[in-house]
């Protein structure tokens, strides 16, 4: 027998794009694309907007086939090369992230980007809400970055970042640099930040006058790159999930 949706009153549910992104399928926000494009049905319906709630009693199905089970969270650290992109499919027909991955591994999505010149930690999941919930500033995480720049830098130019800083009508949130080491024409950096906004981390460095040849994330929140090998994927432990993540399911 099907059910109706969800009556917010008696049994408020979930948003049926965070039960489809939990199922591993696909983000959030790609649920709710595949929503409007009529690729979801509810009890037999098909649906166009993820302004629905839904509950287990409710018969999803995606392209015709019913949504899989919602798996446990799982979550690898991958030691991103130059050279990949972050995406599932890029239409310029470049290396992505996902196809340099093991071939026995379950769909996965990426918490957060790293562009195609930049390398170091990405941090994978198989469960697309825990991944848009830990790309939020309001987790409190650092995102931190070893970062090699062209050109001398002084040390009171990177200390102005920590008020933010606006580029182009962009407004970037608090920044830390420190200047590790001034090796002749480039230098060392470390860099710290919430935000984690689309290239920022270059954005920032070019307004101050300094060109990116070198970004590696090195630690985003409590996960860090360490010795992870260039290439190499490992799977998180259930109980570091459990303890630096648990409380955000």
């Amino acid at each position: 027998m099907n059910a109706k949706p969800a009556d917010k009153e008696t049994n408020p549910g979930e948003r049926i794009a965070k039960v489809i992104a939990r199922a591993g399928l696909a983000s959030r926000r790609d649920a709710e694309r595949m929503i409007e494009a009529g690729r979801i049905t509810v009890d037999g319906t098909i649906i166009t907007s993820p302004a629905l709630n839904v509950t287990a009693d409710n018969t999803i199905t995606v392209d015709g086939k019913p949504l899989p089970q919602a798996e446990r969270v799982r979550l690898w650290s991958y030691h991103k090369p130059k050279g990949l992109v972050t995406t599932h499919r890029d239409p310029e027909g470049r290396p992505t992230v996902f196809d340099a991955l093991p071939k026995n591994l379950p769909r996965l999505m990426s918490i957060g980007r790293l562009d195609i010149n930049s390398e170091g930690l990405l941090l994978l999941t198989n469960d697309g809400d825990i991944a848009r919930k830990l790309e939020l500033p309001k987790t409190g995480w650092i995102r931190r970055y070893r970062v090699r720049v062209h050109g001398r830098v002084d040390p009171k130019q990177l200390k102005s970042l920590e008020k933010g800083v606006t580029i182009d009508k962009v407004r970037y949130g608090p920044i830390r640099a420190v200047l590790d080491q001034q090796q002749g024409a480039n230098a060392w950096l470390t860099v710290s930040l919430q935000e984690g906004k689309n290239r920022e981390v270059r954005r920032v460095m070019e307004h101050l006058g300094f060109s990116v040849n070198r970004l590696i994330r090195i630690a985003y929140g409590p996960f860090q790159l360490g010795k992870l090998e260039r290439g190499r994927v490992k799977e998180v432990p259930k109980k570091i999930i459990a303890e630096q993540i648990g409380s955000l399911k």
